[in-house]
C-alpha cells in the first residue's frame, strides 16, 4: 500500500479524469494534436513555461525550484503520448471515439501520471534544481523520442539525467519493477524481397520459385540464435509475414519476407544483422535468384544505469515500502524509444504494476487505481535528486 500522502492523493480524481478524456480522444503517433495541447493547457494553467512542436507534437514543461535560485541537478521526467492503430473491444464508459485508433499500450495512463506530477511540483517549488516534463510523441513507431532529440531536446532542455515509467500487469498494482542494465530489448525491422522466376503449376522446372526459397530462408534464420548467438545472450527472430502468389495454378515470381529482431545488447543485435544479410546472399547463390535485405528501423536496448536506477529503488521503497519494490525485475522483449534518450543521458525507466489486461490487447484499459503510485514515485525521485519539494 501507498504511504499517506494526502496531496498526492487528492491529484487522483484529477488524473483519472485527465486520462479517460485522452483515452476518449486516442491519436496516432506524430498526430497528437488535441493530446498536446491538452498537455500544454494544464501546464500553462498551473504557470509552467511551455514549449510545443518538439519531434513535431512533443511538449516540454519546465518548472524551476525556487532553493538556491534554481541551481542544481537538471532532471527530465517522461510520458509517452499516442495511441495504438487498432480497434478497442472493451466497453468502457469513455470507450475511443475513434475507430481503429485505440489506447491499448496505457499512455493516456503515463500522461495523466506526468501531469499529475506536474501538478504537484507546480505548487511545491522548493526544490533545488530544474525538472523538465517531456511529453512525447509517437513512441508506438519507436520514432518519437529520437525525433525529439534531433530536434534539439537535450540541447534546449539539458537534462543531467532522465526518467520514465510504464505500466506493466506482470506486476501487481502496488508494486514498482525496476532494474539495472537492460530491460527492454532492441527492436529492429526487416523486410526480404525474393525476386524469383514464375511458371506454370505443371511445369515447376521453368521456375526458380520464390515460395521454396522463403521457405528456406524463413527456416534458415532461426539457427541464427541457436547457432550464432552466445547462448548466454538473448535474442529472438520472427518471421510475421510472407506473402507471395495470387493464383492456385501459378508458381509465382515474387515473394516478401517481414519480421523482427530483438536483442539485449548492440553487440548482439549488430552479429544477427549481420547473419541475416549473409543468409539472404547465400539463398541468393543457392537458388540462382535476386533475395534483397531491407534493414526498416532500428531502435536500441533499453539500459538503465546503475546509479539511477538505485535512486528508482529507494524512492519506491519511501512510497511503497521496501517489500513492493521488485528488484532486478524480469526484462521484457519489447521495446521502447525511452532507449534513445538513455544512450543520451544517464537514467532509469521503470515498471508500474497494474491489475488488468496486458498492453496492445484488444481490451486493456489502464488501471487508473496506480496513477497515484506513478506520481508519487516520480515525485519521490525529485526529492531524492533535488531536495525537498514539500506540500
Amino acid at each position: 500500500m501507498m504511504r499517506e500522502d494526502k496531496t498526492i492523493a487528492a491529484l487522483a480524481d484529477a488524473m483519472r479524469a485527465w486520462r479517460q478524456d485522452i483515452h476518449r480522444h486516442p491519436e496516432l503517433g506524430f498526430v497528437e494534436h488535441r493530446t498536446a495541447a491538452f498537455v500544454a493547457a494544464r501546464l500553462a494553467e498551473w504557470d509552467i513555461p511551455v514549449h510545443t512542436g518538439l519531434g513535431g507534437t512533443g511538449v516540454v514543461g519546465t518548472i524551476r525550484g525556487s532553493l538556491n535560485g534554481g541551481e542544481g541537478l537538471a532532471i527530465g521526467l517522461r510520458a509517452d503520448m499516442d495511441a495504438l492503430p487498432m480497434a478497442e473491444q472493451g466497453t468502457p464508459a469513455y470507450r475511443s471515439l475513434h475507430d481503429g485508433v485505440f489506447h491499448g499500450c496505457g499512455h493516456d495512463g503515463h500522461t495523466a501520471i506526468l501531469l499529475g506530477v506536474a501538478r504537484y511540483l507546480s505548487a511545491n517549488r522548493a526544490f533545488h534544481g530544474t525538472v523538465h516534463l517531456i511529453f512525447q510523441p509517437a513512441e508506438e513507431t519507436l520514432r518519437g523520442g529520437s525525433a525529439m532529440i534531433r530536434d534539439g531536446l537535450f540541447e534546449r532542455f539539458p537534462c543531467d539525467e532522465i526518467y520514465a515509467l510504464h505500466n506493466n500487469n506482470a506486476l501487481a498494482a502496488g508494486k514498482i519493477g525496476v532494474r539495472a542494465g537492460a530491460i527492454l530489448s532492441a527492436c529492429d525491422l526487416f523486410r526480404i524481397n525474393i525476386e524469383g522466376v514464375g511458371s506454370h503449376a505443371a511445369m515447376p522446372h521453368k521456375s526458380v520459385d520464390p515460395i521454396l526459397v522463403g521457405s528456406s530462408l524463413a527456416q534458415a534464420v532461426q539457427s541464427i540464435v541457436s547457432r550464432n548467438v552466445d547462448p548466454l545472450e538473448t535474442a529472438v527472430v520472427s518471421v510475421c509475414r510472407f506473402v507471395s502468389g495470387t493464383a492456385i495454378n501459378v508458381i509465382p515470381g515474387n515473394a516478401l519476407l517481414e519480421g523482427t529482431v530483438r536483442t539485449f545488447s548492440r553487440t548482439t543485435q549488430d552479429l544477427v544483422l549481420d547473419r541475416l544479410r549473409a543468409l539472404c546472399d547465400g539463398h541468393a547463390r543457392s537458388f540462382g535468384c535476386r533475395v534483397s535485405f531491407e534493414h526498416l528501423q532500428s531502435s536500441p536496448p533499453t539500459i538503465n544505469a546503475a546509479l539511477q536506477t538505485d535512486v528508482v529503488r529507494k524512492a519506491a521503497a519511501r512510497v511503497l515500502g521496501k517489500e513492493n519494490v521488485v528488484d532486478n525485475v524480469a526484462p521484457l522483449m519489447a521495446s521502447e524509444d525511452f532507449a534513445f534518450m538513455l544512450e543520451q543521458k544517464p537514467g532509469s525507466y521503470f515498471f508500474l504494476g497494474h491489475d488488468g489486461k496486458t498492453c496492445h490487447h484488444p481490451e486493456f484499459d489502464f488501471d487508473d487505481r496506480t496513477s497515484p503510485v506513478g506520481a508519487a514515485v516520480f515525485i519521490e525521485i525529485v526529492r531524492q535528486r533535488l531536495g525537498p519539494a514539500s506540500a
